[in-house]
């Protein structure tokens, strides 16, 4: 996938009123489908569209919870920490952090931006 694609595709993502609430919520918590389903006011196949489309592109985690009677289900967290975009010599650059990049990580990039 070209830079140009990635670019188009996290902004269309972000255009989504329902991924937004998503990423809204799950900043705050972790969140069931089902909860999601209820706090953004949408049925859950539209839940569910969206955070594959969110978990593809690294903007929402999944994790596995253990309930009470011994059931699993998932909890989805917000992994999107900031978006950049800058415009540069004609092109535009997307620059996205991720709340689970650790610091060796982010330090690189943020060393690699400098040169």
């Amino acid at each position: 996938m070209s830079e140009e694609s990635d670019l188009s595709t996290i902004l269309s993502i972000l255009d989504d009123e329902y991924a937004r609430d998503i990423l809204t919520h799950t900043s705050v918590e972790p969140m069931s489908a089902s909860t999601l389903s209820e706090h953004c006011d949408a049925s859950l196949p539209t839940i569910y569209r969206r955070l594959d489309r969110l978990t593809e592109y690294q903007l929402v985690t999944e994790e596995t919870e253990l309930a009470p009677d011994g059931n699993h289900y998932s909890v989805y967290s917000a992994n999107l920490e900031a978006l950049e975009l800058s415009l540069e010599d004609g092109a535009f650059e997307l620059d996205v952090s991720y709340r689970d990049e650790d610091v060796a990580d982010r330090f690189t990039r943020m060393w690699e931006g400098i040169r």
